[in-house]
């Protein structure tokens, strides 16, 4: 089945959102928006393109779909609400091609990295195997490691004890962005999940989801953008130096 339309979907969402959030230069719909998205899209193709009766296995993947967006969809509503607004965006949301072009590439991302999901609710119900449960494990891990982490940060930086220091405790000290590792994890996770219905075109396609979500977080929005910014408030600070030095820029491991 056809799942182009569901970009268009996806577009449609965020450019209302965009027209609200730049109207209001507020960015708490921002934040709020991407992981309202996802759960909106897939709910769509859930409800559009699913073959009826449901599959308990569509009713599960619907689920942890879900369940991510709520986590991050709440975390970010939270921290926006605490901090008032989002630095990310100081002069983008008061310039109307920048900001709609963030709503813009927004949409086609969301879409893009829930290919394997609204691939899989377009398929016949097949029985998932035993690379769908080990991919519901890895969903379930990197969803952990993810809440964990984004935790931790959020409590270190609400202490006034710790303004303007970086965090290297808990998870941040075994990686400098746990929270990205548990990212990549959660879309590899769905993505095994879904492998053993998808048809081999489908798997290819399918397999764009965790590729595009790792290549954003390592090479483009993620990691190079913190780096930076560390980089220029600590990178005089030999203490920092050496946390730098001494721990993965990812993956959790041991000093």
């Amino acid at each position: 089945m056809n799942i182009f339309w569901l970009l268009a979907v996806s577009l449609i969402i965020n450019l209302t959102g965009f027209l609200i959030a730049y109207r209001f230069k507020s960015d708490k719909l921002t934040d709020f928006s991407y992981g309202a998205t996802f759960f909106v899209l897939a709910l769509v193709a859930f409800l559009k393109i699913t073959q009826r009766p449901y599959k308990l296995s569509k009713w599960i993947l619907l689920a942890m779909v879900g369940a991510w967006a709520a986590r991050l969809a709440g975390f970010l509503l939270l921290r926006i609400l605490k901090n008032k607004k989002d630095k990310r965006f100081d002069g983008v949301r008061e310039n109307f091609w920048k900001f709609g072009q963030f709503w813009l590439f927004q949409g086609i991302t969301v879409w893009i990295i829930l290919m394997p999901t609204l691939l899989f609710f377009s398929n016949p119900g097949k029985m998932i195997g035993w690379l769908g449960y080990a991919g519901f494990i890895i969903w379930g891990f990197g969803l952990a490691v993810e809440t964990v982490a984004d935790y931790q940060k959020f409590a270190f930086n609400a202490k006034a004890a710790n303004k303007g220091r970086w965090i290297a405790s808990g998870l941040w000290r075994l990686s400098r962005h746990p929270n990205y590792f548990g990212e990549i994890l959660n879309w590899v996770g769905i993505y095994l999940f879904t492998f053993d219905a998808l048809n081999v075109n489908q798997r290819w396609t399918g397999v764009l989801s965790p590729l595009f979500i790792a290549f954003l977080l390592i090479f483009v929005t993620g990691i190079p953008k913190l780096e930076k910014y560390a980089d220029d408030k600590w990178g005089n600070d030999s203490n920092y130096q050496v946390y730098k030095k001494r721990t993965s820029i990812l993956i959790p491991l041991p000093k």
